[in-house]
């Protein structure tokens, strides 16, 4: 359990994310992948990284039972700044990351898959930010690099998900394959991108960056405060506990029930998703 790299082939690395029973990562799990991806991107044999996850999805956010189990704001402030140096390792790899994804990608892992360089997906996975049924705010940041903004607001308002193939359809999925082919399609992609020359592919990694209309760490850091005056102001905790819908309104109860009726994500870990 926890963190894994291992080269398959020359020039690839695969950091492995697992962390049962859904991949909820606690506040030392998020800097352990922030520094495994950091190392593989540095090694100078690597010229490609792919992230992958063992288990039931590749992520479904930050561990909430950690922060329950907190009295103080350590454990918050803890899954805020650890979410925030995985998606910036990723972002910032020397070298370009290859996301693999099955089964539910929420909360952080939107964070993860939007601030990689492209995305592999099994024909299982979906994708969704379910934010405002936490009490929490963020990754909107990387929600808009997977979809148009009027989706993107449309998800997040939601809570809704996404498919894979509606994801390829938009152009931010590379490809969708049976979930037993995805390692494979992941490492042919990874293959084909580091058959180039390292030198040259961290300068067109640097150089893409550079180009980039949003500063995604800056934008990510923007949400974050608003999670903060979330908790603060004790409507996080309210929120969590009714899932996000608001008791005294009908109608508020029947556009959560709405919103989540042609879902695909995994009940049996809703409770554990956070970003």
């Amino acid at each position: 359990m926890g963190v894994s790299t291992s080269v398959p082939e020359e020039g690839v690395a695969f950091v492995t994310v697992d962390f049962p029973p859904v991949n909820a990562l606690p506040v030392r799990g998020w800097y352990e992948l922030a520094a495994a991806v950091r190392a593989a991107g540095a090694d100078p044999s690597v010229r490609c990284v792919v992230l992958t996850a063992e288990g039931r999805g590749f992520n479904a956010g930050v561990d909430i039972k950690e922060m329950q189990r907190a009295d103080g704001p350590e454990a918050l402030i803890g899954a805020n700044r650890g979410c925030y140096e995985a998606f910036a390792a990723v972002y910032e790899c020397e070298v370009p990351v290859v996301a693999a994804v099955h089964g539910f990608c929420l909360g952080g892992g939107i964070g993860l898959a939007g601030n990689a360089d492209a995305i592999v997906a099994a024909d299982d996975a979906t994708f969704g930010l379910p934010e405002l049924d936490r009490g929490a705010l963020g990754a909107a940041t990387h929600l808009a690099r997977l979809v148009p903004q009027h989706l993107m607001r449309t998800l997040y308002y939601t809570s809704r998900t996404v498919t894979a193939h509606e994801l390829h359809r938009h152009g931010s999925v590379w490809s969708v394959v049976p979930r037993d082919r995805l390692t494979g399609a992941a490492l042919a992609l990874a293959r084909e991108i580091a058959a180039k020359d390292g030198y040259l592919i961290r300068l067109a990694k640097a150089a893409i960056n550079g180009i980039d209309p949003v500063d995604v760490r800056r934008s990510y850091r923007f949400e974050q405060g608003f999670t903060f005056e979330a908790n603060l102001s004790g409507v996080a905790g309210r929120v969590r506990d009714t899932f996000g819908t608001d008791p005294a309104s009908d109608s508020a109860s029947h556009s959560h029930s709405h919103s989540h009726s042609d879902s695909d994500s995994d009940s049996d870990s809703d409770k554990e998703r956070q970003t």
